[in-house]
């Protein structure tokens, strides 16, 4: 594993550090090479059954590092989104398992859109967002102009892109681009919490959401409700699904494996 993304498991959950504190968790190759040894991992342990993605010191991510990923003038930017980005939010998005991405400070540019290709999206209240793009004469990449009209809707997006303004935790709660926001000093307790919930509850159906979500952007209802359909059968013979129900008649909490049918 890079030293720049450390893993480690705790309470079935995979636990991701973008480790580059000194740039701010900026992403470069290693970085990169490391998320994806990470979700190798992630995607090869059934025991692991939810992600928390967050970051080292006060930052969560600052976009590309701009003095190993940009110098040099004109490039083929196309390149390395076709490489590392996009790759990265296609497997996040279809891990069938619950990201949480817990924003501990800074989210810019790309590390902003990292954070929102996550399922779960929970900031320090210190924390800022920024799509840092237009200052550099780029415009957003990792999903960005996916993720945000569909969170915020199209004038909020637009105005974030454009404008480039940074936005305060508290605003981007308001907006809709988190879903909660922790105090500073209990940020990664309150984080691992959350991702710890999710471990224990049931994984196939966690992993159904995802793919019925996923699928609703492009859906027609028709559509959608079919895939409801097919999706929920497959939930109805999961060990899970038995559980549940036999808890609930015997009045205690259920405990749920995550297993497949």
């Amino acid at each position: 594993m890079s030293e720049a993304v450390l893993f480690e498991v705790k309470n079935a959950v995979g636990v991701i550090t973008l480790n580059r504190p000194e740039r701010l968790n900026a992403l470069n190759g290693e970085i990169h090479e490391g998320l994806r040894q990470a979700f190798d991992k992630i995607e090869a342990d059934d025991g692991i059954r939810a992600v928390l993605l967050t970051g080292a010191g006060r930052g969560f991510c600052a976009g590309a590092d701009l003095l190993q990923n940009l110098s040099g003038g004109e490039r083929d930017l196309g390149a390395s989104i076709d490489k590392d980005y996009n790759p990265l939010v296609r497997r996040m998005r279809a891990l069938p398992k619950p990201i949480v991405c817990g924003v501990n400070g800074v989210a810019a540019g790309a590390g902003m859109n990292l954070a929102l290709a996550g399922d779960i999206v929970i900031a320090a209240k210190s924390a800022n967002f920024t799509q840092a793009f237009i200052r550099i004469g780029l415009m957003p990449d990792a999903g960005g102009t996916y993720f945000l009209p569909r969170l915020i809707g199209d004038t909020r997006a637009r105005a974030m892109a454009m404008l480039g303004e940074t936005i305060t935790a508290a605003q981007a709660e308001s907006f809709g681009l988190v879903y909660k926001l922790f105090e500073d000093t209990s940020f990664a307790e309150e984080a691992l919490a959350l991702a710890t919930s999710l471990a224990a509850k049931p994984t196939q159906a966690l992993a159904a959401m995802k793919a019925a979500f996923n699928a609703s952007a492009s859906n027609t209802l028709d559509t959608q409700l079919d895939l409801e359909r097919d999706l929920q059968r497959k939930m109805g013979y999961t060990p899970d699904f038995a559980e549940g129900v036999k808890a609930f008649i015997e009045k205690r909490p259920a405990v749920f494996t995550g297993k497949a049918a």
